[in-house]
């Protein structure tokens, strides 16, 4: 059955419409977000599960005029995904409708919704999801990331990064010959890559131990050297960082 995200910002909206979804018998999970941010934050741990994955989801069904980042924005986003999930618009706009079927949307629901439109949305949703044909999902290769860099996909070795910083829902990963963002919070690469030898040092930042130059202390301040960048350690990570660098190697 579809695994569903509704997204909308006004909590009736978005209540009367998880509850449509629950009530369709093709519907087997349905999960409410309350603006774009949480939605993608939802949609990248999808991604990461994969397609049959316990976090996976097959269909958003999108509200527009959201605040901050609003519906088109985020469908825009997920174009750029290599898997992403279906979208069916569910608004009380009708001027967009063009831009949504230009961004493949499946359908066009308009509010107030009513059970019989939300079923023909469900029903395309469901028979374009069975008939996409089916892609092989290899394992990642755990020893090099991808990373977009004008339109193209390059892979960097982890064993060149030196420390990986917090952007939101994103992180940004650094090495000796520059840097690139990523769709995947730090959390995620912190787990990721602590086999590694990884390790969080403050709640912006992760850092490779073997790329530490110089542990520093001033006036009750630890921070640490990497290549040429100063990065502040706080307290909570402080003797947990200077008891793996009494161990390494």
């Amino acid at each position: 059955m579809l695994r569903a995200l509704a997204v909308d910002d006004e909590r009736p909206s978005l209540e009367e419409l998880l509850y449509l979804l629950n009530a369709d018998p093709r519907v087997g999970s349905a999960e409410g977000a309350g603006d774009a941010t949480e939605a993608l934050r939802r949609i990248n741990r999808a991604l990461e599960s994969g397609p049959g994955g316990p976090e996976a989801i097959d269909v958003v069904f999108l509200d527009i005029n959201m605040p901050g980042l609003d519906g088109l924005d985020l469908a825009r986003l997920l174009t750029g995904f290599a898997n992403p999930p279906l979208v069916v618009f569910v608004t009380a706009h009708e001027d967009f409708a063009v831009q949504a079927f230009d961004l493949k949307a499946v359908d066009y629901v308009l509010k107030p919704v009513r059970k019989e439109r939300l079923a023909e949305a469900v029903r395309r949703a469901f028979e374009l999801r069975d008939s996409a044909p089916r892609i092989p999902v290899s394992e990642p290769d755990p020893d090099h990331i991808p990373v977009e860099l004008g339109g193209v996909t390059r892979f960097v070795a982890v064993d060149d990064i030196t420390h990986v910083e917090a952007q939101g829902d994103y992180a940004r990963l650094h090495t000796d010959k520059g840097s690139h963002l990523v769709r995947i919070p730090l959390s995620t690469l912190e787990e990721r890559w602590r086999s590694r030898g990884f390790v969080r040092i403050h709640r912006r930042h992760l850092v490779a131990l073997r790329h530490i130059g110089e542990l520093r202390l001033d006036a009750g301040t630890v921070s640490v050297m990497v290549g040429s960048e100063e990065l502040q350690v706080s307290r909570r990570h402080t003797r947990e960082l200077r008891d793996l660098l009494m161990r390494r190697p």
